[in-house]
């Protein structure tokens, strides 16, 4: 890290709009890239740039300015891309549920809210099967928990109940389960 950068960084610390304004400047395109591959609307894209970059501006009063500033802000992209999608998929299984629902009181046309292209189909199901990779190398003891999390989508207390844990243990293990995914995205992304 050069001495200009870490002058930048520690004027966004003290509270200089204008330094905040420069690193966003220079770190947006990398942070866009980061997180593009998981989503196909570019509004999804935009709102994960932009909240990668509150939280990377939250947490900056305590960011280790010895440390490179760019891996740092990667990881907030990519662990808040993955938050994203998970809340993404959560509604779209919701959805799923009410059009089942709709379809099955006889409701007509619903079918078509949920037709995809097949560039779309595509795009899903290759997210869909870089997050499984992943999650499949989980070690054992997040493996299960980010499954019923991610995949099954599971609230922490079903999960709790489901695994005979405690619901501070399920907190714990998706939460550390995250951060094993994003390290793992960070070492299997080319920039």
């Amino acid at each position: 890290m050069d001495v200009n950068e870490k002058d930048i960084i520690q004027r966004a610390i003290g509270g200089d709009q204008t330094a905040y304004r420069m690193l966003y400047q220079v770190y947006e395109k990398a942070v866009r890239g980061r997180v593009s591959g998981y989503f196909h609307w570019k509004a999804d894209i935009d709102d994960v740039v932009l909240e990668s970059f509150q939280k990377a501006f939250a947490a900056l009063p305590g960011f280790d300015t010895s440390r490179e500033f760019r891996p740092w802000l990667l990881t907030i992209a990519t662990r808040t891309a993955l938050d994203h999608l998970s809340t993404i998929q959560r509604e779209d299984q919701k959805k799923e549920g009410i059009l089942h629902k709709a379809s099955s009181e006889g409701a007509e046309g619903s079918a078509q809210l949920t037709d995809f292209t097949p560039e779309e189909e595509i795009i899903n199901d290759e997210v869909h099967s870089r997050l499984m990779g992943f999650i499949e190398e989980l070690p054992s003891l997040y493996k299960d928990v980010m499954i019923k999390y991610m995949i099954e989508e599971l609230e922490y207390e079903e999960i709790a109940k489901e695994l005979d844990l405690e619901l501070n243990t399920v907190r714990t293990r998706i939460r550390r389960g995250k951060q094993h995914l994003a390290q793992m995205m960070l070492r299997g992304e080319v920039e």
